[in-house]
């Protein structure tokens, strides 16, 4: 005897989130707090990851566009110097929720080569509304 499956109620799929990305984006940076680092462009490798929430998305205009969270990054790392990569991650995050689209934001800067026998050290900062 073969047991009578039911099939469960289609239910309409809703999106929770749309988060966008940009990973490993590599720049040269005025960082650090010693001597030996005042003067002198530093390797940084930043990730950086936006909660739109779930707004429709149906055009561009409806999302962000990678080149400008880039070019946030790039942005700083092209200013002043700056003496801490926990500042530059927070200058990145509350640069990136300028955008009113933007619910959250996390910042994660890595610089490779800072302690010896490590691939990098780092820092990552979150914010939301």
């Amino acid at each position: 005897m073969s047991a009578v499956v039911t099939p469960l109620p289609l239910i309409e799929p809703r999106r929770l989130g749309l988060t966008v990305r940009v990973r490993e984006l590599r720049v040269e940076a005025s960082i650090g707090v010693y001597d030996h680092e005042h003067g002198r462009l530093q390797p940084l490798v930043v990730d950086v990851e936006l909660d739109l929430g779930a707004a429709p998305i149906d055009r561009l205009s409806d999302t962000l566009d990678y080149d400008g969270v880039a070019r946030i990054v790039r942005d700083l790392a092209a200013g002043p110097h700056i003496a801490l990569i926990e500042t530059f991650a927070e200058r990145a995050a509350l640069a990136c929720l300028e955008d009113h689209r933007v619910l959250a934001v996390k910042v994660r800067v890595d610089k490779p080569g800072a302690i010896p026998g490590a691939a990098a050290a780092g820092c990552e900062v979150a914010y939301s509304r």
